[in-house]
């Protein structure tokens, strides 16, 4: 699952909101009572958004996106300890050097942690500035073999055009990659889904604000937008 750092905000805005944040573990936590694995990118957005933060503040953007996935760190390490708090064991990786607060991601180590039951939990994207954790998830995703990524938004879908904006946007039950890219529909950035085109990895985007809304997705109900192959 890609879980955006805004969702961990709330009605914050930024930072970290308590309530949704517990939430959230209970959403992760009753979907691993239904006996699937689950593993989670999430991203730094309520702390720094590199791209943003290096045009509007001077500061060179490799640097803005280090400090992005020292934010996507903050909100891993939050997570796995509402999890717990949840019922649930759980682990965080991270694709940077912090062995005093988490594992180094190590493919191996990540699944067999999934074969034990635990939820993992990984932080700082690739490693690599100017790479999105959108790709970052797909990546990981298809590293531990998932069989689908499931994109947690504010949104109940992917939309034509911005449903915020547009009171006529129309919204996709299914949807192919081909047809995502060509019509540039920003859910997740190009190269994500050029990544999970080539691959084959499903996509569903969901409203994670709808509780159950993930249990029901991962069971097989139609929830969302399915996006995948023809």
């Amino acid at each position: 699952m890609k879980l955006s750092g805004e969702a961990l905000a709330g009605d914050l805005g930024s930072g970290l909101d308590t309530a949704t944040l517990q939430y959230i573990a209970r959403e992760i936590a009753d979907v691993h009572s239904a006996g699937v694995q689950v593993a989670i990118v999430v991203g730094g957005g309520n702390f720094v958004r590199g791209e943003i933060f290096s045009a509007s503040g001077g500061i060179d953007r490799t640097v803005a996106d280090q400090m992005g996935m020292l934010g996507t760190l903050m909100n891993a390490l939050a997570l796995q300890s509402a999890i717990e708090k949840a019922g649930v064991a759980s682990r965080v990786q991270s694709a940077i050097a912090v062995s005093q607060v988490a594992e180094s991601f190590i493919r191996r180590r990540a699944i067999r942690h999934l074969e034990k039951e635990r939820v993992v939990v990984f932080a700082a994207g690739t490693g690599n500035p100017y790479f999105t954790t959108d790709t970052a998830a797909v990546l990981r995703a298809l590293e531990i073999e998932a069989e689908c990524l499931i994109k947690a938004t504010k949104v109940d879908g992917v939309y034509d055009k911005d449903p915020r904006k547009h009171t006529d946007a129309v919204r996709y039950d299914e949807l192919t990659f081909s047809m995502a890219i060509e019509q540039r529909l920003m859910v997740a950035d190009q190269t994500a889904f050029t990544m999970c085109r080539e691959h084959n990895m499903p996509l569903i985007v969901l409203d994670f604000n709808q509780p159950g809304a993930l249990r029901r997705a991962v069971l097989g109900e139609a929830v969302g937008t399915l996006v995948g192959g023809a």
